[in-house]
């Protein structure tokens, strides 16, 4: 498959209003890549007819609800009552299907006419037009697993107008608005928690903590009988009539769904009960099989214990298939009940053959609740043992709460106790077979939301498609050649934890960073052969055969590289195996597919002209490799923009060497970042085409990858299936002056001592000519070239030199990293300071710690703020104090850092910062005395906060799980995730060492980023107008970069929402899908008009939040505002006239 040149998604709303704002998506969606893409909406005020979201092929499903409706082919004078139902997965379609067939052919009384929705078809206009009327022509509907916020709303839409017509409404587990519209005659919850109510009582008391309104309900059913007796007779009977409808739908057979239907229409549909025509039906109790257990499809009984099903496998079926008991590896499974009910297991028993074929046992469990960590922990231990060598949750969704509210801290908990490679597998359910298929995309964006990005937040690794929806029947098909892939990598991470160490086979991966310049075996902000060095020391006490290392990290770049400089081309490069074309041509499946762009091999790129080239180095059983480029000489990027595209016959024959002739056990990709998970092919959801997924084969991937960078990171784990480490990125420190800039920093503190004598004029011509030399005339406002300042006041004096003073400021204050970082070697005391001063600069409202520059500036009588905007205006003063605040910052950390530090400048133990009663005779702590050294009197309590937080972020800045990491990784255990991001920012980032992953998708902007994003917003509008004359701009252009707003939680896509003054809102669960309208009066200005360009990354990962900026865009400019305090509005609407439209 072609690398997808995905069109650019226009997030534009419905109306030419929405022409407002331009959301441009900028260059492929691989990567932050700017592109030749056009922009979409509008550009320079033009506007141009836009795509929308809701209704982009490949998108969302198109699949057609019509073809599953069923109609009673001859009603034949019996009473047709109608069924409307909405799920979130397909698996109850074929149930409800065949149980209304099996009405129509089996009741003289009554029929069944049945229209039935998946949820994300409603995104389709016509289709949720069609669901509308059916809703107002039904009697009964049903809902189940309605947890999107925006289709939930439209279900509620279409739903409550025409309640009290219908005559039963069954919503089962779903958002709470949904859930609220329950009615079976006088049973609703519309007003639980409003009023007394014995069941809602029992609700509140027994609710599970931590899980979902389904594991509640099914606790309910249990204790059923209890709660009944103390209803009135008709209530009782109603509250009885759901809960015996729940327990039908979680029966999921097409005979419990019959007794369903047939139940609900003859106690609540009129016409159905005033003719009687099914008083004589026998009431059939449900059928279900437990909760949860062991479900093997060979067993023919659920296993309640683990003890049982492993006598029984062990004794029984192992044998009877010939897998040895003794030698097997044990994979776990985690299964959806709701398949097993509804039959719809196909795939379920599919991947569980596939895996007993390769000679494993399964430990296949599943549960009816949306907690699926009880599978864990009741089943997957056995006398304090762990059974399984690996585990695939083949829900697809997070491991706490599913599609629901999820409980990522309960999920890591499980499966750091459990300590094993944790897989989720995806069932492509939100689009069907032929959709996925055939789409460059991949998965679907919500479905990539809710069944990829969410259970990356457990540790899960490698989202490989296994089944996909049948667009008729709506049932799960397995797909023989991704089950194969997931079986092979699934025993292959097992193999990792039975195999000796001194066995295991490793394939360390270096690139060439950026490529085609001479940098072999470099990555970003990582001293890669120095790391590299340090981890062989480590793999060689830890067992592994890494034969003779060199003796310095010199000697190992000069036996794998022969030269420093070393280019890809370079025939310096050491050669550790050359593959003959027929070797070559018998190992790789799809060599003869490359010949379109690459011709016959052996090709000129890796090739002697005979044979490919691998180059590299074997020490023992660890093999330093070169990852081959790209391809295209001189032009190394040009792949990433093919539209037809494959990688070169070298690059696939590195990977066939590692995996079928070096035979590695894994593979550890080295830095960020190489080009394997760049390679063509879909976004997310690989196919056997695609070839990232070719490439890697089944070989475990480990990916060292800098902690900053979690979007890239993202695009590792979800398309070369990489269980990333995350390294520490260099400290940042302050950028300083030199040369031009510190001298004119010189000047400017000669002019604060002589600033009143006859000389201040002269020293402030200097400062003038000075800063003209190092061109901060375009930024700062300077007086002309022939003006003397003596002729100024000292006033307008002060001003000049302040606004210089401010700038160089700036400069110096820049944040740059220094050096480069070593795995598995911790950073100095020093490094620990430059960033622990970052930290303690930035106010943590959301832990009420105030930010120690806040805390003096507070002590003074003054407020940080003003501090800081004065400064920004070029008051002396201000900025003067400002830089004194900085400098006593620098001096209380160091103080805090230097209690710690040992001999040898390094951080072993962190030291109690407040527990020394010394301090208490010696002026108070360090810190404070630091302040005090420094001019300022600030008292420990003021800063007591948050230097307690320093003390913990210092242990976090030290400690050094890198190296621990990746050898867990390799001995098969579970790495524990972690948010990438900015470390200053988030320092839950650190330590290092953890299984990146971004953030949840419908979780940003989070409160914090908000109020950050109002502070930089207004202090830019305020500079705009104090610039313009009190005139605010009317246009102002964003750029959205996914890396940026996963370290920031959202930040400057807060800046967007504020811009146009509209507040998000949080959901009932939590989720980040809501706006508001700040109204004018509140937000003091006019709304202005955004031009958003938005990056690849940030399209695919954060899709929710491109209809958050759509709807926000929308609301704005459809106020009834002056124009003058609404330019959005204001332009919509010249728009408007321009194009001759209403």
């Amino acid at each position: 498959n072609p690398l997808p040149r995905v069109p650019a998604i226009a997030v534009s709303p419905a109306g030419l209003a929405t022409t407002a704002s331009l959301i441009q998506s900028a260059g492929i969606a691989q990567r932050d890549l700017l592109a030749q893409q056009e922009p979409l909406v509008r550009q320079n005020g033009r506007a141009r007819p836009a795509t929308m979201v809701a209704t982009n092929p490949g998108l969302f499903t198109q699949s057609k609800p019509e073809d599953r409706r069923v109609v009673p082919d001859d009603p034949n004078g019996r009473v047709v009552f109608k069924v409307v139902y909405v799920v979130l997965e397909s698996q109850y379609q074929a149930s409800l299907t065949t149980a209304c067939k099996r009405i129509n052919a089996g009741q003289p009384g009554v029929a069944v006419e049945c229209s039935g929705y998946i949820l994300e078809e409603l995104r389709d206009e016509a289709n949720y037009e069609q669901f509308k009327k059916d809703v107002a022509e039904a009697n009964i509907f049903i809902g189940s697993l309605i947890f999107v916020q925006e289709l939930a709303d439209k279900v509620v839409a279409a739903v409550e107008p025409n309640r009290d017509n219908l005559d039963a409404v069954c919503v089962f587990p779903s958002m709470p608005a949904v859930m609220r519209m329950n009615k079976i005659g006088s049973f609703t919850m519309a007003s639980m928690g409003q009023s007394k109510n014995v069941m809602v009582d029992f609700m509140k008391k027994n609710k599970p903590s931590g899980t979902s309104f389904q594991d509640g309900m099914l606790k309910l059913v249990r204790t059923l009988p209890k709660v009944l007796k103390y209803l009135p007779g008709d209530k009782a009977k109603d509250a009885r009539s759901f809960m015996m409808s729940l327990q039908y739908w979680l029966g999921g057979s097409p005979e419990n769904i019959e007794a369903l239907l047939l139940n609900l229409a003859s106690n609540y549909v009129p016409e159905v009960m005033e003719k009687g025509m099914l008083n004589e039906m026998p009431v059939l109790e449900p059928e279900v099989i437990p909760d949860r257990g062991i479900w093997h499809p060979v067993a023919g009984k659920v296993f309640e214990t683990p003890a049982e099903y492993m006598q029984w496998l062990r004794e029984e079926h192992a044998p009877s298939v010939g897998i040895d008991v003794d030698t097997a590896p044990v994979v776990g499974i985690v299964l959806q009940k709701s398949h097993i009910n509804t039959k719809d297991d196909a795939h379920y028993v599919s991947f569980i053959m596939e895996l007993e074929s390769r000679g494993a046992l399964v430990l296949p469990t599943y549960t009816g609740a949306l907690d699926f960590s009880v599978c864990i922990d009741e089943y997957f231990f056995l006398n304090g043992k762990t059974l399984v060598d690996s585990v695939i949750n083949l829900t697809g969704f997070a491991l706490v709460g599913g599609p629901a509210t999820q409980d990522h801290p309960k999920a890591v908990a499980t499966l750091q106790k459990l300590d094993r490679p944790y897989l989720c597998a995806v069932p492509a359910t939100f689009q069907t077979f032929e959709e996925w298929k055939d789409s460059e995309l991949g998965l679907h964006p919500v479905q990539v939301a809710l069944q990829v990005a969410l259970p990356e937040l457990d540790g899960a690794i490698e989202p490989i498609i296994y089944a996909g929806r049948d667009g008729v029947t709506g049932r799960s098909i397995p797909q023989a050649d991704r089950i194969e892939v997931l079986a092979r990598r699934a025993l292959k991470w097992a193999s990792l934890r039975r195999k000796e160490v001194k066995d295991k086979k490793v394939a360390i991966t270096v690139f060439s960073f950026p490529p085609d310049k001479g940098n072999v075996g470099t990555a970003a902000y990582l001293n890669v052969f120095g790391s590299i060095f340090e981890c062989l020391k480590a793999m060689k006490a830890e067992g592994y055969e890494v034969g003779e290392l060199p003796e310095s990290v010199e000697d190992l770049v000069d036996e794998v590289l022969h030269e420093k400089e070393a280019r890809l081309a370079s025939p310096q490069l050491n050669v550790e195996y050359k593959m003959s074309v027929s070797e070559y041509k018998e190992l790789t499946p799809y060599a003869s597919e490359l010949e379109e762009n690459w011709g016959p091999p052996p090709g000129q790129l890796n090739s002697d002209g005979a044979n490919l080239l691998v180059y590299g180095k074997r020490f023992g059983n660890v093999f330093i490799g070169v990852q081959p480029s790209f391809g295209y000489e001189g032009d190394p990027m040009r792949l990433l923009y093919a539209k037809s595209a494959s990688p070169h016959h070298g690059f696939a024959a590195y990977y066939t060497y590692v995996e079928k002739v070096f035979g590695a056990d894994a593979v550890l990709h080295f830095g960020t970042h190489g080009s394997l998970e760049f390679m063509p092919g879909k976004q997310v959801g690989m196919s056997g085409g695609c070839y990232p997924d070719r490439l890697i084969q089944s070989t475990p991937n480990l990916y060292y990858y800098a902690a900053n960078n979690p979007s890239e990171a993202t695009i590792a784990k979800r398309r070369s299936y990489a269980n990333t480490i995350s390294y520490l990125t260099p400290p940042a420190e302050n950028a300083g002056l030199y040369k031009g800039l510190k001298e004119l920093g010189e000047l400017v503190g000669s002019y604060q001592g002589l600033r009143e004598s006859g000389r201040g004029s002269t020293i402030v011509n200097s400062i003038v000519a000075t800063a003209r030399q190092c061109n901060l005339d375009k930024d700062v406002d300077l007086p002309g070239e022939e003006d003397d300042t003596a002729e100024l006041t000292l006033e307008q004096r002060d001003r000049v030199v302040g606004r210089v003073y401010s700038k160089i400021m700036e400069i110096e204050s820049r944040l740059l990293p220094c050096g480069l970082h070593t795995v598995g070697v911790p950073p100095t005391a020093m490094e620990a300071v430059a960033t622990l001063v970052n930290i303690a600069s930035i106010d943590r409202p959301e832990e009420s710690i105030k930010s120690l520059p806040r805390s003096i500036a507070e002590a003074i009588g003054r407020d940080i703020e003003q501090i800081y905007r004065n400064s920004d205006n070029g008051v002396l003063e201000d900025a003067t104090l400002r830089q004194n605040i900085v400098t006593a910052t620098r001096a209380a950390v160091q103080a805090c850092v230097d209690r710690s530090t040992d001999a040898n400048g390094r951080v072993t133990e962190v030291k109690s910062l407040f527990d020394n009663m010394a301090d208490m005779f010696m002026g108070g702590s360090p810190m404070k005395r630091a302040l005090a050294d420094n001019g300022f009197t600030v008292s420990d309590d003021a800063i007591a906060p948050l230097f307690k937080y320093l003390e913990f972020c210092l242990k976090q800045v030290v400690a050094d799980n890198e190296m621990g990491a990746l050898l867990d990784g390799l001995n098969g255990k579970f790495i524990t995730p972690g948010p990438g991001g900015d470390p200053i920012r988030n320092p839950l980032v650190l330590p290092t060492g953890k299984n990146m992953h971004a953030l949840d998708p419908q979780a940003i902007p989070t409160t914090a980023a908000c109020d950050c994003a109002k502070i930089v917003v207004d202090r830019l509008l305020e500079r705009q107008a104090a610039d313009n004359d009190g005139a605010y701009p009317e246009s102002i252009a964003f750029v959205l970069w996914g890396t940026d707003n996963i370290k920031t939680y959202g930040e400057s896509l807060a800046q967007v929402l504020w811009m146009v003054g509209v507040r998000p809102l949080p959901d009932s669960l939590g989720r980040v899908n809501q706006i508001e309208a700040i109204p004018l009066e509140e937000l003091g200005r006019p709304r202005i008009d955004v031009v958003v360009t938005c990056s690849g990354v940030f399209r695919d990962l954060f899709i929710n939040q491109m209809n958050l900026l759509d709807r926000a865009v929308k609301l704005v400019a459809e106020l009834d505002e002056p124009l003058e305090m609404n330019f959005v509005r204001k332009h919509a609407l010249e728009q408007a006239e321009e194009m001759g439209v209403s």
